[in-house]
This record gives structure tokens, sequence and C-alpha cells, in this order.
């Protein structure tokens, strides 16, 4: 499956073309500004886009107002389609933000109710009580996601809402004739809905991409009662940064092998879940690590896992921004790309990661295990790749038995003698392709 060998980019439209916060109704082609930004995604070595919301809301994006047509602050369904279009041109797949676990209060039809009440036809799409009052004093109380009651939270029970979103799904993938969709909260969305959709879009186009946005749990058992390709790597996203702030590879080493290592026990092996150093709803990684000379290693790590990597817009360059600073701070709009060390480094991952069946489908196993220093294989039957990496000040010699006497250094194109050891330079990482 594509997927399976992607490289993502991910942009948040609404920042990252400076929208207001608030949806203004004032028409602005802003999203052709990706096409500005396409050579630089292609230098990367990105092969897929995923966008979050880019549909009409109240705010944020994640409180849809219509499904049917692109957010006015960022243009026309026609202006959205041009953006697609040059990115299939480039071979760059699109996957874009289906939040459908609920809806803005300027949703059409929860303001159908809201004018109607009882007599609104609309009533049952969402799950409400007449019989007591919400905090924007409506007359009727409705339930919010997760408290939150500026997202009015969809009966996904109800066969109209169901068709409804099926419906523009669909128009979605005939209109813009998108690749895949990222599933807001994928973990609340109910499954019989999700047994739906998959069905659905499997119907409508090959290879249709479905990732589910989960933060917890048992990612194995998820993925099938679910129905989807794809979820969320939350738990390494959290011991990548924890294990390099302190100086502790065992940790993300364990979530790993957990996941994705040899044992019987092992709970994703064969998935493809996304990897990811930072997104639009946590503080970004060179705000997060206590060593920016860490910030190669990091992306060494998530290119080279089991997994499908996915690069958060600007931070391919170490743009810096913190949770607490709130929102708007994480999600900017930056006029133009930049590029240096840090995304010629990314640039190279992206080339070896497409260019490798070790990397995109292999086994995982752990070959050296230190504090500050990990060794470890990426194995199909044809390819066997090593990744090396070492967070010290000081250089580290690695002693193994590599079963080879030399290998091609990826990163660099060099040669490497395993004959007396391996030394890892301070803060580096190497990727080994092993001869046979």
């Amino acid at each position: 499956m594509w997927y399976d060998e992607a490289v993502f980019y991910q942009i948040y439209p609404l920042g990252f073309c400076g929208a207001p916060f608030e949806n203004d109704g004032i028409a602005e082609k802003r999203i052709l500004k990706v096409l500005d930004w396409i050579p630089h995604i292609k230098k990367l070595g990105i092969n897929a886009i995923y966008f979050s919301p880019v549909f009409e809301s109240d705010t944020h994006g994640y409180n849809t107002r219509d499904y049917s047509r692109i957010d006015t602050r960022l243009g026309t369904n026609e202006d959205f389609k041009k953006v697609v279009d040059a990115l299939h041109e480039e071979g760059i797949k699109v996957v874009l933000d289906g939040v459908f676990n609920h809806v803005g209060r300027g949703f059409w039809a929860f303001k159908d109710v809201q004018e109607k009440k009882w007599d609104s036809q609309y009533k049952d799409w969402f799950h409400l009580s007449f019989d007591g009052n919400s905090n924007y004093n409506d007359g009727f109380w409705y339930e919010g996601w997760e408290g939150n009651y500026d997202l009015v939270k969809l009966n996904l029970r109800n066969p109209q809402v169901i068709d409804h979103i099926l419906y523009n799904v669909g128009k979605w993938i005939e209109e813009f004739e998108i690749d895949g969709l990222r599933l807001d909260v994928a973990y609340c969305l109910d499954r019989e809905f999700l047994r739906r959709l998959r069905e659905f879009t499997d119907s409508k186009k090959q290879e249709f991409f479905l990732l589910g946005e989960v933060l917890h749990g048992e990612y194995g058992r998820m993925l099938g009662e679910m129905h989807l390709h794809s979820l969320t790597n939350y738990q390494c996203y959290k011991g990548i940064y924890s294990s390099f702030n302190s100086a502790n590879m065992f940790e993300i080493m364990h979530s790993l092998m957990r996941l994705f290592g040899p044992e019987d026990w092992t709970v994703c092996r064969g998935a493809h879940l996304l990897s990811f150093a930072d997104n639009h709803d946590v503080t970004r990684i060179a705000s997060i690590l206590n060593d920016e000379r860490n910030l190669p290693l990091v992306y060494t790590l998530i290119y080279t896992m089991p997994g499908i990597p996915c690069v958060y817009y600007g931070s391919e360059w170490g743009a810096k921004a913190r949770k607490e600073e709130g929102d708007p701070a994480l999600r900017a709009c930056f006029d133009k790309p930049e590029w240096n060390g840090l995304t010629d480094h990314i640039e190279r991952l992206s080339e070896i990661k497409k260019d490798s069946n070790a990397l995109n489908y292999g086994g995982l196993r752990i070959v050296v295990l230190t504090n500050k220093q990990c060794i470890f294989e990426r194995r199909t039957g044809e390819q066997r790749v090593l990744v090396a990496i070492n967070m010290d000040e000081n250089e580290y010699t690695a002693h193994f038995d590599a079963g080879c006497g030399q290998a091609k250094e990826l990163l660099t194109d060099t040669i490497h003698d395993f004959g007396g050891g391996s030394v890892l330079k301070p803060f580096s990482s190497e990727i080994w392709l092993m001869e046979h």
C-alpha cells in the first residue's frame, strides 16, 4: 500500500495561511499559499500531505459548520482543488482531517434545532434533552465533546447522520480526489460507524487510507476493532522526547519492542503507525528537548523505527513553540520555508526511507542498548539495515557482531568498516546498509 512507504508532512491550514481565528465570513484565497511551498515540500522528500481541518467552521476548524465547502477564510472549493491537483501532479498524496465526532454550534442542522427546538427534524442528530438548558441558554441541554460545549457531539447511531457524513466524504473523493482521512478523536467514534466508513471508502477508491487519532490503549486490538489502516503513535511520541531528555534510551526501545518486536506478546508487529515528533496539539520538539543537538537524532529515530514518519510544518528547520503559549503559537504562519542543517538531514532520511524495504517493512531487533546509545536492526529477507544513535557528548565505541566486515553508511554514502568496532561521534546517528 502507498501509505506503508509514505513520508507525511502535516499542515494546519488556518494557521499556516494566517487566517483570523474567528470566522469573519470574508472570502480569501489563502489556501493557494500551499502552492508556493510545494517545491520545499518536494525537496524534503515528502510524498503525502495531511491537512488539518479545511472545511467551514466557527473558529479553529474542529467545530465544523458545513462539511460540503472549504472554509471561507481559506478560499473556495475550486481554490482547494487547484492545490490538490498541483500536489498530485508532483506525486504527493492528500489526506484530510475528518472531524465526525462533533460539529460547531454554527453547524446548519444544530442552528435549525436552536430555532425550532422540538419541531426541528434534526433534533435526533445530536445527544440533547429539552428537559434542561445549555451553558449558552439554548433552551435545551446537549452533550459537548469532553465537556466542551462549543463542540456539539453528533449522534453517530442516527442513519441520517451517517448518510450525511458518507455523502460528503464521497463528494470529497469525487471533487478533490483525496487519498485518505485522518479521523479526529477516533477513540470516541462509534465502531459501527467506523465499519460503515471503511466499507464506503474501500468501495469509492482503491487504497484509500484511514488513520485514527488515538492516545492510549492497545493499538493492535484497536486497529482491528476500529477498521482502520493506521493509528497515531502517541506512546512512542512521548517516549522519544522523554528518552532524549532523561538520557534513557531504554524507555523508547522498550516501547518499540512492545509494539513491534519479535516476541509473541508484541501487539503491533507488521502494523504501520504514524510516527511524529510533534503536531498542532503539542509543544514543538525543538522547544521540548533539553539539548537541541539531539534534534537530528530524534528524526533519525522517527524515520527508521517501524511506522510512517510525519513532519509538522516548520519543525523541519527547528521552529519553536510551547503548548502553554496557546494554540496560535503551535499553529503559526511562516512567510516562507527555511532551510538549514536539520532540513538537509530530514531530506536525506526521506530518500533513505523511501528506497529501503527493510525500513518500510522490516522487523525490529535491538543490537546494542545503553542509557545514551542504541543500535537496532531492521530486516527483511533481502535487506538488512542497522541504525545507530549516540546522544552522548563523547565518542562511543560499539562492539558487536555485525555479521560482515563492511557496510554502506547511507546518510553519508561512505563505506563503513566494522573491523575494530564502530566509533560513533558525539550527538550523531548512522544508518548502515549491511552487505550480504
